[in-house]
């Protein structure tokens, strides 16, 4: 079984049961991100699942949904606009059940894929494991700008571990991704679970060190935090080159978010009464 669909199934229900109590005009609230509202977010993560999906269901049919795309940046359409069109132009709570049912749908038939099967993606192909993995990532980081505009703090799970995971297999990509050259060894990082458990990686094979909270770890390396609004402790230059650019995400370099432009809002967003 591919636990990392459980996972993602989970996560995908939290936000879900987060989102339940707002009323549809809310979605539009604009989040820290890049300017996006809640509805904007769940678009993406829906479209980017169908994706997914279809990268191992439909492989010609995945090849067509990215020329799709492309020409859609080719004709200097929004990618907004875009993701809105393919979610069926839904907003709202109608939007909440769109993206969940889905996941529901594809988190099912996931957990019993063969996980080291190779599938397409935007990037470099992938394995299967690695490609829900990928969606639990992008779930959990952008759900983070929905948790923030909210006012809501977070609980999350140990599943984050393959957050994790995924952001010390793509080390060495973060560097090569900048034309960089990739500085070794990779830093120790000892992380803090969220059940408290120790998360050990690269134990004594360098002096450079992360030390912290894992969902801090995971804010970074996601780039939905700067490593200078987390806790973490970040000792030695090969660490602290990674914390200052690090992205596990696939794409062109992207820069961390400026200190102190992301983070939760002070003020709750109360739900309204629903039409």
């Amino acid at each position: 079984m591919l636990s990392q669909a459980d996972d993602l199934l989970a996560e995908t229900r939290a936000i879900a049961a987060t989102l339940a109590p707002y009323a549809d005009h809310q979605f539009d609230a604009v989040t820290g991100f890049k300017s996006w509202t809640i509805n904007h977010v769940l678009c993406h993560l829906h479209v980017w699942n169908r994706a997914a999906w279809m990268s191992y269901a439909e492989p010609a049919r995945f090849d067509a949904y990215m020329a799709e795309v492309f020409d859609a940046g080719k004709a200097r359409r929004s990618m907004r606009e875009f993701e809105l069109e393919q979610s069926d132009g839904l907003r709202g709570q109608a939007l909440v059940k769109l993206w969940s049912d889905f996941a529901e749908e594809i988190c099912a038939n996931f957990r019993t894929a063969d996980p080291a099967r190779r599938v397409k993606w935007a990037g470099p192909d992938m394995s299967v494991r690695s490609s829900v993995s990928a969606r639990l990532m992008e779930t959990w980081s952008h759900a983070q700008a929905i948790y923030d505009v909210l006012g809501l703090n977070r609980s999350s799970s140990d599943a984050i571990r393959n957050i994790v995971v995924l952001g010390m297999n793509t080390y060495g990509w973060t560097f090569r991704n900048r034309r960089l050259e990739v500085p070794e060894p990779a830093p120790c990082v000892h992380l803090t679970a969220p059940s408290g458990a120790e998360w050990v990686f690269n134990h004594g094979e360098t002096s450079a060190l992360i030390t912290g909270a894992a969902e801090e770890f995971c804010q970074v390396i996601t780039q939905v935090r700067n490593v200078g609004d987390t806790s973490l402790q970040v000792e030695g230059e090969n660490a602290v080159r990674w914390m200052s650019i690090a992205q596990c995400f696939a794409g062109p370099p992207n820069d961390p978010p400026p200190v102190g432009s992301r983070r939760r809002s002070t003020t709750l967003l109360v739900p309204a009464p629903k039409a």
